[in-house]
């Protein structure tokens, strides 16, 4: 299995707050993957760390097998959409395409024209004052059309309208279809996204919570709900990642797949089961108190190197 970017025991600490938490994972190359978990579960910081925009605390990232820090040949490889990318004050979209043309080794242009026509992006009006979608747009346009090896998109669709969103997951899909690469991008439109994704790493308090291709994830959790008396025995254990009251009623959202014991035990209870889509798991294992049995297990063999030796903070790469 080529792997594109590995982690072990990856925990970024800012102050008293555990940004990513003793995160041990691994991404497939060539694979579209979806960075998935509420506000502050530690996506963006997972993201800086592996494009080396920021340093881990402890732990160890490798992008190719190598440390990003200081490796140029690795950060050329790399971009990184942020959802408040900075530019200066007085860029135009010629000025931001002009620099990523130099950046980006994969750079192209017919694309980026393609695309920079059919989002309707400005030409005269300095980036600074773009609406949020003509903003996130652009964004899209320079992550797209880099064609970079991994390209990391946070939140890149802030903004846009109905139609922008739809022309941007057929136009990624065709593209990857065309030039495998691997994306990882983080959303909170799982429903809508659902689609493009082929793996998904859930993160929660920063620690992964689920690591596994989408069609695993299909049926990892199921919702019983009927009589809370009733519901609650059922639930005895097995781990309820949520609850939702109506008066004597309960749903529970419980993690594990069916089996015909599980199946026979509600129809005795009278309760009803139905399945789990993503977007509701996302959002369940989201409300689930910590579990201190549920901490995240290695992905995967360990690899040998030797420690990070970056010894100053990384350039942060602009596109």
């Amino acid at each position: 299995m080529n792997i594109a970017i590995e982690t072990r025991g990856l925990t970024r600490v800012h102050a008293e707050t555990r940004a990513l938490d003793d995160v041990t994972l691994q991404i497939r190359a060539n694979t579209i993957t979806g960075l998935l978990g509420r506000n502050g579960a530690g996506k963006t910081t997972f993201m800086s760390l592996a494009t080396a925009q920021d340093r881990p605390t402890s732990g160890e990232v490798r992008v190719f097998g190598e440390q990003p820090f200081e490796h140029g040949s690795v950060l050329e490889r790399l971009c990184f959409i942020r959802d408040n990318q900075r530019y200066p004050d007085d860029y135009k979209l010629k000025h931001a395409l002009r620099a990523a043309r130099i950046f980006y080794p994969e750079w192209d242009q017919a694309f980026a024209d393609e695309l920079v026509a059919m989002f309707r992006i400005p030409e005269k009006t300095v980036v600074k004052k773009f609406s949020r979608g003509q903003f996130s747009a652009l964004g899209i346009v320079l992550g797209l059309a880099s064609r970079a090896p991994i390209t990391f998109f946070d939140e890149p669709y802030l903004g846009l309208d109905a139609t922008a969103r739809s022309y941007f997951y057929d136009v990624l899909l065709r593209d990857y279809n065309a030039h495998p690469r691997t994306i990882v991008l983080s959303t909170h439109l799982i429903d809508e996204m659902d689609k493009l994704l082929e793996h998904v790493v859930i993160l929660d308090r920063g620690r992964v919570v689920q690591s596994a291709d989408v069609e695993d994830l299909r049926g990892s959790a199921h919702q019983v709900s009927g009589r809370e008396a009733d519901a609650e025995r059922y639930a005895i254990g097995r781990r309820v990642l949520r609850r939702h009251r109506m008066g004597g009623l309960v749903s529970l959202v419980i993690e594990g797949r069916l089996t015909a014991e599980d199946r026979a035990a509600a129809a005795a209870a009278d309760l009803d089961l139905g399945t789990v889509g993503l977007q509701d798991l996302v959002a369940a294992y989201g409300a689930a108190e910590p579990d201190a049995d549920s901490a995240a297990e290695p992905v995967g063999e360990p690899f040998a190197g030797n420690e990070p030796t970056a010894d100053r903070a990384p350039k942060e790469a602009r596109s």
